[in-house]
Formats: structure tokens, C-alpha cells, sequence
């Protein structure tokens, strides 16, 4: 099995953040980063080259496969803001309210956070977080 690429590792959050070059995909991570660490009270740490995560949990798969992750987070990526354990809460009453997205396994895509409810975003981030501390 190919060893996983995504992990935890003690390169900057704020240096990587810094680093985007798109102004407004820039203030808006911060943004998220803010909103992150308010829901969570964790501080974040990066995963991979490219992922802020939040939390540590161990994940076992009915395959056998193994493997460490966050349990919420963000990236962004050159499209949109992706934001990543969010998978429970997709097809959620929510998720209607909350403004110009677009999902896929587990992720929530956003092009910026002025397209959004940004008090319906923290509370699917509450969700999220509350469903993962259950699992």
C-alpha cells in the first residue's frame, strides 16, 4: 500500500497562509482559520504541503487500511476554498441556507466567503466537530 502524503508535520500555518498569492482567497482563509479556532479551540497545523487541519483522530476502515487526519479543515486550493469534514452535514438543512457552494465526498467548496452565510458556515463547522467527537 502507498504510504499516505497528507500528514501532520511542523511547517508554518501562518507562512503557508501568507503565501497565496490571490489577495481575497488569502484574507479569506485567515478568515477561516479564525473561524476554525473558535469552533474547535485547537490550534491549527498543517497537513501535507497544502491542508490547515484542526484535531487528530485515528481512522480505521473496514478494509484494514489505517491512517491519522484532522478532524476539520481547509485548503486553498487555486479554484475555491475547500473545506474538509464536513461530510455528515452535506445534505443538511443547513447546507441550503448557507449561500453559493458546491460539495463532493466529504467537502465543501466555496469560490470566497463573501458568496456564503458566514454564521451558517460556523454552525455547520459546530456540527461537524460535535458529529466527529461522537464518532
Amino acid at each position: 500500500m502507498a504510504e499516505l502524503k497528507t500528514k501532520l508535520n511542523d511547517a508554518s500555518v501562518t507562512d503557508f497562509l501568507n503565501g497565496i498569492q490571490d489577495e481575497i482567497k488569502r484574507a479569506d482563509s485567515f478568515e477561516i482559520l479564525k473561524m476554525m479556532q473558535q469552533v474547535t479551540k485547537q490550534e491549527p497545523k498543517m497537513w501535507g504541503s497544502s491542508i490547515v487541519g484542526f484535531g487528530n483522530i485515528h481512522l480505521k476502515y473496514e478494509s484494514g487500511r489505517e491512517l491519522d487526519w484532522f478532524v476539520i479543515g481547509f485548503s486553498p486550493r487555486k479554484q475555491e476554498l475547500t473545506l474538509y469534514g464536513l461530510g455528515n452535514w452535506l445534505e443538511s438543512n443547513l447546507l441550503k441556507k448557507l449561500g453559493k457552494c458546491k460539495t463532493g465526498k466529504g467537502c465543501l467548496y466555496i469560490k470566497k466567503l463573501e458568496d456564503v452565510d458566514i454564521k451558517v458556515l460556523k454552525e455547520l463547522l459546530k456540527q461537524a466537530l460535535k458529529a466527529a467527537r461522537k464518532a
